[in-house]
């Protein structure tokens, strides 16, 4: 179970390169962002497809997104200096605490 988690893991690192590729790509005319996006949404949509062998899809689909979307919101925060302000620090929060609790009142077995 743990290499699934660590599978879960790396979807949701690739869900962030992916996505801070697409920001880079000028709208896909742009060849090495635009390629580090497509094969880094690919990957991870390949290896959350492999962890819902193990994990129910109400379990791995929500991390995965989740914790995409708030790694996200991180980075362009504190790597691209996005603005932050307090909606966006409850939102984030939000996210993740629903990740959690989707996490913690989940079966752990796979549910396909």
């Amino acid at each position: 179970m743990i290499k699934t988690w660590g599978l879960l893991g790396l979807a949701v690192c690739l869900e962030i390169s992916g996505a801070i590729g697409l920001r880079f790509s000028e709208g896909f005319t742009l060849m090495v962002p635009t390629t580090i996006a497509l094969l880094s949404f690919t990957l991870a949509l390949f290896l959350v497809s492999r962890v819902m062998k193990k994990l129910p899809v109400s379990v791995a689909y929500p991390v995965w997104a989740g914790g995409g979307t708030a790694g996200v919101a991180l980075l362009g925060i504190f790597a691209l200096n996005e603005n932050i302000n307090m909606m966006k620090i409850i939102g984030i929060l939000f996210v993740i605490s629903g990740v959690i609790i989707i996490n913690i009142t989940s079966e752990k077995k796979s549910g396909c």
